[in-house]
């Protein structure tokens, strides 16, 4: 191949350029056209990606081979949504037997497949660790009509099917919800919380108007906007259809420096390395969606700027209100500091507007579960393969664990073993940790400010407002004007659509690219990192991204200030209704009159259940009063419960042993001193030896995660000496179940004596004939009886033995009647009776055959 530009020879080079600048020049001339021509070719392969993509009935970003089991458009309420059995790869054996495990994507201008588009994915970790997975998709273009209720309800309808395919699994299915899907999900549960096991919520926001100041500029994007009035506008001018492309570039608008300089540099830079990622990721990130435009203006409204999810105002159209409260299953919220689309706060702030304290969460029988990682971005929480690796290779597998958790708010830690001083106890690479966490504790992380939310209130009600207007005095032009062809044009002519088909085959001016780029990768001459000029290109681009980012934070400055003046004024909020009163508008749900009778209720049902129960319920009130109120702080002490549920209860379920934590976790947290004291009450009819087994079963439980803290010491130790109190008691309970084991037989003997003497005193009585044949019908009589009292007498040994008598008490017991009751003795051995030769042979028959 002839060079792009003409060198000397080599020899002469050292005396026309003794200090290398000219030979660096030349070296990295050649490396930037290089790197420019293949360059283009991934934009160009990128631009034919997106086109064949979209040109799919069925688009998706899926790693994974996948079968259709139920389709949306086919429901009573129809949606452009499926559902899709997950299909293993070759060398990946998964267990029917197992949890099923299900994941569901965001519809947020992207389209389906980010949750399992890679073996590092949630389905890839899912698929790895055992479970049947399924995945809920949807299709480019909405079903016409449809609603977010149409969506939740077919969502519902899959988790149906889903269960009715593992009739032998008595777990429910964990359901994953990554960004928008979170929030469907959690309305899903609310409305049939029977269907869901535990729920993982990454990055999806749930309290809309929460945020950091400085920071989350989304939020302000509502009332910047003047409110949804511009979503309805865009619904329209798209004749009743909403461009996700819409959606995709205000989350490009966020962080300018990436979109619009470092994510292409990055590729441009190591074009050789990084194309195959640049080109995977995008497949995704082109894929845009079409939303309906009810669906759109019904989340702005209700959600994005009404936040109505988190403070159980939203209603369905059949009178069912979505309360988030209703969620019975444990749910897990992962987010992270890095995320600037969905923050901590609007993460995690719908548990403060639910919960005064953590008091209500218990009472309210849910558990909450957060995880904050400190850096990953909004993708890296449901995309990055490390996150997969690590975080949720740990959800996935500590699932059970979480589902039997006691209810409370919790903070969850992953840590490596590799750098803890008990790494030989940890199996796998990382630890995950459990901390109870109080409302307040939370709040560092929401960092609520009731002044704002007067702010949000106010933009509502502005929103409202103007959203009436539009569609009082605009929206029946626009409606005139647009058609269907009108709007198909105006989404190919987005600009995020427009940029992939201008680098693609179906412009003429790229023909030459390809076969350019075959040539340089012939003949390739990449330049040293240590090249002058290629450090230099990285000092500019460095410079290029801080200008970026400079001007970005004084443009969500500006805003933030705007915004904060603007609806911050006190006339402003008077003229909208609101007088300045945010918690008018912002009541906790929890506060209402019926709610706080429910919570005594339950209280007054725990309290009456204290004595209630047996060994079983003992030893775990015992294991968590010992681990301070939980069953465990971390995976190794469950994995030692789920044993001992196999060795106390072989024949429960997880659903058994999760409603036996959580009894007796309420037991101890209604009056903790009577649930200890009534130990002893519970152990009552064990042996010594059982208790004592019990006892030792209890100190395996909590040596299964290292040396106890002195705290936790003290309390095993009090448990030690409330089992060695019903030890104590042990052998005069038994002696009582001895004597009424004896008791019980010699009842029974006297009256089987009693039996036999008045049938002897009436034979004694009748004529000869009369007496054959009733002594005939009553030895036919006595056979089956006789049947009867030895089966009866093998009852009752057997009571005796789990009584704990011995069998020689029991053959003691059974002569005991002889001796101990006189006037028996008397009746058999004081007596003479009349002998005749006719009735003496006819009554030894008659005794000969009741020995029978």
């Amino acid at each position: 191949m002839n060079p792009l530009i003409p060198t000397p020879a080599a020899d002469a080079l050292p005396f026309m350029d003794p200090f290398g600048f000219g030979r660096a020049a030349c070296d990295y001339w050649r490396d930037t056209m290089e790197r420019s021509v293949l360059f283009m070719d991934v934009m160009r392969q990128r631009g034919n990606q997106y086109l064949e993509h979209i040109e799919k009935t069925k688009p998706n970003v899926l790693g994974f081979d996948a079968e259709v089991l139920m389709d949306g458009r086919e429901l009573a309420r129809p949606v452009n949504y499926e559902l899709l059995r997950i299909q293993p790869p070759e060398g990946v054996e998964t267990d029917l037997q197992m949890r099923p495990f299900v994941v569901v994507d965001p519809r947020a201008g992207h389209g389906p497949g980010i949750g399992g588009f890679k073996p590092d994915s949630e389905i890839g970790v899912a698929l790895r660790a055992g479970h049947p997975c399924y995945f809920i998709g949807f299709l480019p273009y909405p079903v016409p009509g449809q609603t977010v209720e149409d969506v939740v309800e077919a969502e519902v309808e899959f988790l149906r099917h889903i269960i009715s395919r593992h009739p032998d699994t008595s777990e429910k299915p964990m359901v994953v919800g990554n960004c928008q899907a979170g929030w469907q999900i959690m309305m899903a549960a609310a409305l049939e919380p029977e269907l869901f096991g535990p729920l993982l919520i990454a990055g999806s926001p749930l309290s809309y108007w929460g945020g950091e100041r400085g920071g989350a500029p989304m939020r302000y994007t509502g009332g910047l906007s003047g409110g949804s009035w511009m979503t309805s506008l865009f619904s329209d001018l798209g004749a009743g259809l909403f461009d996700g492309a819409w959606l995709v570039q205000n989350f490009e608008r966020l962080n300018p420096a990436n979109t619009w300089w470092s994510k292409q540099y990055r590729l441009y830079a190591h074009v050789d390395t990084e194309a195959e990622r640049y080109l995977e990721f995008e497949r995704w990130w082109g894929g845009h969606v079409v939303l309906g435009g009810d669906e759109i203006q019904y989340i702005v409204d209700n959600l994005f700027v009404g936040n109505r999810l988190s403070t159980a105002q939203l209603v369905t159209s059949d009178g069912r209100r979505i309360d988030l409260r209703n969620v019975r299953s444990p749910v897990v919220v992962f987010c992270s500091r890095g995320d600037d689309i969905t923050p901590p706060p609007q993460a995690l702030g719908w548990v403060r507007d639910l919960y005064e304290g953590v008091d209500d969460v218990i009472a309210n029988e849910q558990t909450i579960v957060y995880c904050v990682h400190d850096t990953t971005g909004h993708l890296g929480i449901f995309v990055s393969g490390s996150v997969s690796r690590k975080e949720h290779t740990e959800f996935t597998a500590n699932m059970d664990y979480i589902d039997v958790l006691p209810p409370g708010l919790y903070e969850t830690t992953v840590s490596s073993a590799a750098e803890r001083e008990d790494a030989e106890l940890i199996e796998r690479d990382y630890l995950l940790e459990f901390t109870p966490r109080t409302i307040d504790e939370l709040d560092r992380e929401v960092q609520h400010r009731p002044e704002d939310d007067t702010r949000f209130a106010t933009v509502a009600r502005v929103s409202e407002i103007n959203l009436g207007f539009y569609r009082l005095f605009v929206q029946p032009w626009v409606q005139a004007v647009a058609t269907p062809e009108s709007a198909k044009w105006m989404r190919r002519m987005h600009p995020n659509r427009l940029g992939y088909r201008l680098l693609s085959d179906r412009n003429p001016l790229m023909n030459a690219v390809p076969v350019l780029a075959d040539q340089v990768r012939a003949d390739r001459h990449p330049v040293h990192e240590d090249n002058v000029f290629r450090a230099v290109e990285g000092i500019v681009s460095d410079q290029v991204t801080r200008s970026l980012n400079a001007w970005r934070d004084l443009r969500d400055s500006a805003s933030e200030r705007f915004f904060l003046d603007v609806y911050g004024q006190p006339i402003l909020q008077a003229m909208v209704g609101l007088g300045g009163d945010a918690h008018v508008h912002r009541r906790r749900p929890g506060a209402e009159p019926e709610h706080r009778r429910f919570i005594e209720r339950r209280r007054e049902e725990v309290h009456r259940a204290i004595t209630e129960g047996g060994s079983h319920e003992a030893v775990m009130r015992s294991v968590i009063h010992v681990l301070g109120g939980a069953p465990a702080t971390d995976e190794r002490n469950f994995k030692r419960l789920r044993a001992s549920r196999a060795e106390l209860e072989p024949g429960s379920e997880l659903a058994d042993f999760k409603h036996l934590v959580r009894e007796q976790f309420f037991t101890l947290q209604q009056d903790h001193e009577a649930a200890l004291e009534a130990i002893p009450t519970l152990l009552k009819g064990q042996t010594a030896q059982q208790i004592d087994a019990h006892l030792a079963h209890i100190e395996h439980v909590l040596a299964a995660s290292g040396e106890l803290s002195e705290h936790a010491a003290e309390r095993f130790e009090r448990i030690k000496a409330l089992f060695h109190q019903a030890i104590d008691h042990a052998p005069e309970e038994e002696q009582a179940a001895r004597r009424d084991a004896e008791a019980s037989i010699a009842r029974e003997a006297a009256a089987g004596e009693l039996a036999r003497r008045e049938v002897e005193r009436l034979m004694e009585t009748m004529p000869v004939a009369a007496a054959s044949a009733a002594a005939e019908a009553h030895s036919a009589e006595r056979k089956p009886a006789e049947a009867q009292d030895v089966e009866a007498q093998a009852v009752g040994a057997k009571e005796v033995e789990s009584r704990g008598v011995d069998a020689q008490d029991v053959d003691a017991a059974e002569s005991a009647p002889k001796v101990a009751d006189p006037a028996n003795a008397n009746a058999n051995v004081g007596v003479k009776r009349k002998p005749t030769s006719r009735s003496a042979p006819r009554r030894r028959t008659s005794r000969n055959s009741g020995k029978k």
